[in-house]
């Protein structure tokens, strides 16, 4: 997925309120940078370090900046967690996901039971699936990477909601999409919500198909390209 606006190369000084970060610009001038994610960003910034800005000049919008990627020194992270299901749906699309390939119709958003599912693909022949998207950024020792980065009882009810899917007799995958290039294998952050942990083996042993992909990041463009090994 390419970006279609060319993106700034800036520096961070700060996070803080936790959608509000201060962002030197190249020549200098210190803005006030929208952060499209929710959750802690342990890993993926520290002041001093390279970031990646969509700017936008919708009159209507308060902040004219909107921060897309950090830089590490090691590899750039897509923080933006908006555009985390819109690389999945292109993913799919393009038969990236093997394990998912053989579904020719796409529906984003379905809801089932109380919740909202990221997606339900259908195919003639096969059972619907249900497939719930995570974006995972959480760096932890040597090539290991994390989710979630906080406790989530939202994703708990997720992997409850796939679970059930699953033993109803349809189709339940849970994908986490891996967006740094540092690491190379998944596992579940016990440590942080050891509640989250236990129903995701839990959902494991129950059928739900557990995938982690990971992206290849430019400051052009963000694709899923490759599976990346899961340890539960």
């Amino acid at each position: 997925m390419e970006f279609k606006t060319k993106l700034i190369k800036a520096i961070i000084h700060k996070r803080y309120k936790r959608f509000l970060s201060d962002i030197e610009l190249p020549d200098g001038t210190l803005v006030v940078a929208h952060v499209p994610n929710t959750g802690s960003m342990t890993t993926c910034w520290e002041p001093g370090q390279e970031a990646w800005l969509t700017p936008n000049n919708n009159p209507k919008r308060k902040l004219k900046y909107t921060l897309e990627m950090t830089n590490n020194g090691e590899t750039l992270i897509s923080v933006n967690t908006s555009m985390t299901n819109k690389l999945v749906k292109e993913a799919l699309e393009n038969k990236v996901i093997k394990e998912l390939s053989d579904y020719s119709t796409i529906i984003p958003e379905q809801k089932i039971y109380d919740s909202r599912i990221d997606f339900l693909l259908q195919q003639e022949g096969l059972k619907d699936t249900y497939v719930e998207v995570k974006n995972v950024t959480l760096k932890g020792d040597g090539e290991i990477v994390l989710f979630p980065d906080s406790v989530t009882t939202r994703g708990q009810k997720h992997l409850k909601d796939l679970l059930k899917i699953k033993e109803s007799g349809l189709g339940a995958a849970m994908l986490y999409i891996v967006n740094r290039e540092d690491v190379s294998v998944f596992k579940p952050a016990d440590h942080i919500d050891p509640e989250y942990g236990k129903l995701l083996r839990e959902a494991d042993k129950g059928g739900v198909e557990i995938l982690a992909y990971q992206s290849s990041l430019t400051p052009e463009s963000i694709s899923v390209v490759r599976k990346i090994k899961v340890e539960l």
